[in-house]
């Protein structure tokens, strides 16, 4: 699924637009939209009067009543054909991304530790099961022993393999990945026809698209103004009467075809599908197109630090002493109070110490108890065989744990901690029961072209907060380097979830991203969730959008897909109520200027015939839908500026040019209508 290729038209995609666009002249179909709806009563209207040209009373040209319907059919086939071109990218996106779903078989590990061998399908939600190189990951879960290079080529289109471990933000896999090297044991996660992958399929195929709030208050309007001008051409029949001039019912249906919004009724759910498209094209998976639309109203993102801004692999870089304790000592200690910790900054600092020589006689388990990272104590550790208790975590955790315990701090680490933070590290204090013992300088970096990035953000005029469980100090220089307007320090899931709210409150609207499950309840609470596809499955479930390349900075081609399908929607109704203008002096006079010579003088465009003004305005009606299709598909430019700048600009190119353009072309068929002696 690569994203070179998944915005492509091909030839097949185009084939088979072709034949859902006469597939959806199902009058059920139809219905869904009441303006494409009006067009195709008045299309089988004007075809019955074809044939039965007396059918509604008093005679009628057959052969311009064969026009007209052949027009209107055009009309409708082209808005379908709109639909399911937009449709199309959508499936097949969908039928690549089912050629991962395979026959796959799964390694069960029983209850007794036997192996046992079954179909995928016939996995359940909480089984466990053993992945080893070249084996495909037969669902969704969570990594709970072992680290494996996975292929997810199949997911994401990037060919570079992701490491994967128990433990930390990176232990979540997805269905229809490979493993290359190594083993991993994985819990399911999903039961059958639930996994991301099916997700994935059934999102992309638009079989559960559901319209979106902005989409659905649109047609509302689209449904106001069609029955506005379905009235106004009802009430010109006894005008018409009137003053003595008989009104074709062809011509009346010409009229109400181009008076009602017909170009933005045929376009609307292409814009809406192709939004979604848009954001798929970035490999990013969004749950609902409200989502999407959300993105282009939002005010405030929320950043998770450790692997969203910074690269995320705080790794041990050095073991600083406090005064009185030798390094050996340091290093024996904090080596037993990581060599439970299965995550990734566990794993370091057993792996710093054991290279640096200082614990040769290795590190024994046995008898040993680990103890778990709380959000609550914010430490980890060891108890020991002999009863010592040895832990490490948040310096000011740590301090409390201690003097809970009756022991002192020391006078040094203050200034110890404060080092490493003022260097962009976080320092973790290590304790050996009612002893504090030194800090371990944990080091990450910031991920490259952040900074310009958020200015991007900013330029759009979106506030970008930070939120980390580091100290303020560490945070402070973290946010300073990154270019954030704002941050959260010693942050705990529930002051990301007490952020959003408060802007939320504030009537902003608030984006989030995030990899771990500490994240998930503030990627829900988001009016837009970002999850990383690196992260685990709490995180994805949460989001209403994962980012397959699990690249947090996409959140701004997010943000601007959003804009742009909102500026598409508006800009193409502004154009589409425009055209109207040149219509009425179009039809108008072509209707009344018999019986009426002074309406000759509204005929501004100097058309030749009523009835070559008639079929004009309709051909450049049904014709200006599929002239618009690649600009509903690629979206109108969005280029961050002020709102009001922005606004001038769109109403500049597409009201006035919706005004001028059908004068234009409108004036164009007549003449071509007239040599060839059609009119």
């Amino acid at each position: 699924m690569s994203t070179k290729s998944k915005g492509n038209i091909t030839s097949p995609i185009l084939i088979e637009a072709c034949k859902d666009a006469f597939k959806k002249l199902n009058p059920k179909l139809m219905a869904r939209n009441p303006v494409m709806f009006v067009v195709e009563i008045g299309f089988v209207m004007t075809l019955l009067l074809s044939i039965f040209p007396s059918l509604f009373g008093g005679e009628s040209n057959r052969g311009y009543n064969l026009t007209v319907s052949f027009i209107l059919v055009l009309t409708i086939l082209f808005a379908n054909f709109a639909e399911a071109l937009a449709e199309g990218r959508g499936k097949a996106q969908a039928d690549s991304l089912k050629k991962t779903k395979q026959d796959t078989k799964a390694k069960v590990i029983q209850k007794d530790g036997s192996i046992k061998v079954v179909d995928a399908a016939d996995l359940r939600k909480g089984d466990i099961v053993l992945v080893e190189a070249n084996d495909f990951i037969p669902s969704d879960g969570d990594i709970i022993e072992g680290v494996a290079s996975v292929d997810e080529s199949a997911i994401t289109g990037e060919s570079a393999t992701v490491i994967k471990e128990s433990g930390g933000d990176f232990s979540s896999v997805t269905g229809g990945t490979k493993v290359i090297s190594d083993y991993i044991k994985v819990k399911v996660s999903s039961d059958p026809g639930e996994s991301f992958l099916d997700r994935m399929i059934s999102l992309v195929e638009g079989a559960k698209r559901q319209k979106t709030p902005n989409e659905l208050a649109l047609s509302t309007l689209l449904v106001g103004l069609t029955l506005i001008f379905l009235l106004v051409c009802t009430t010109l029949v006894p005008i018409a009467s009137y003053i003595n001039v008989n009104l074709p019912t062809a011509t009346l249906v010409a009229l109400l075809v181009c008076l009602i919004p017909t170009t933005i009724g045929g376009l609307l759910s292409a814009i809406g599908i192709a939004g979604m498209d848009r954001v798929t094209q970035f490999n990013v998976i969004a749950k609902s197109g409200k989502a999407v639309e959300a993105a282009g109203d939002i005010n405030t993102i929320i950043l998770d630090k450790t692997g969203t801004i910074t690269l995320g692999n705080r790794m041990a870089f050095s073991l600083l002493p406090v005064k009185g304790v030798t390094q050996k000592e340091l290093n024996t200690f904090a080596a037993y109070s990581s060599m439970h910790d299965e995550t990734p900054e566990g794993r370091s600092v057993v792996e710093f110490v054991v290279k640096a020589g200082a614990v040769k006689e290795g590190l024994k388990k046995e008898g040993s108890e680990g103890v778990e990272f709380t959000a609550e104590s914010r430490m980890s550790g060891t108890d020991l065989a002999d009863g010592t208790k040895v832990r490490k975590g948040a310096v000011d955790a740590i301090k409390k744990y201690i003097l809970q315990q009756g022991g002192k701090v020391p006078i040094d680490l203050e200034n110890i901690s404060d080092e490493v933070a003022s260097l962009g590290g976080t320092p973790l204090a290590v304790a050996e029961g009612t002893r504090i013992l030194g800090v371990i300088y944990l080091k990450d970096t910031v991920k490259p072209g952040m900074k310009e990035r958020f200015n991007e953000l900013r330029k759009m005029g979106i506030k970008t907060v930070m939120c980390t469980g580091d100290n303020p100090l560490t945070a402070a220089t973290i946010a300073k380097e990154a270019g954030v307007d704002d941050y959260i320090a010693e942050a705990k899931p529930e002051d990301k979830i007490r952020v959003i709210k408060r802007e939320q409150a504030e009537g902003k609207l608030v984006a989030m991203t995030g990899d771990g499950t500490n994240d998930a309840p503030a990627l829900a609470q988001a009016d837009v969730g970002l999850a990383m596809n690196t992260g685990t499955h709490a995180a994805k479930e949460a989001a209403n959008m994962v980012d397959l390349d699990s690249d947090p900075t996409k959140i701004i081609e997010i943000v601007a897909i959003g804009k742009q399908l909102l500026m598409t929607r508006g800009a193409l109704t502004t154009f589409s109520i425009a055209n109207d203008v040149a219509k009425y002096f179009a039809i108008i006079p072509a209707m009344f200027m018999v019986a009426i010579p002074e309406m000759k003088a509204l005929n501004i465009m100097d058309l030749d015939t009523p009835q070559s003004a008639i079929l004009a305005a309709l051909i450049f009606n049904a014709i200006i839908i599929p002239l618009l299709i690649p600009l509903a598909m690629k979206g109108v430019n969005y280029v961050p500026m002020n709102a009001s700048k922005l606004l001038t600009k769109n109403l500049f190119i597409y009201g006035l040019g919706g005004v001028i353009v059908p004068f234009i072309g409108i004036k164009a068929i007549d003449l071509i209508l007239v040599l060839m002696g059609i009119a």
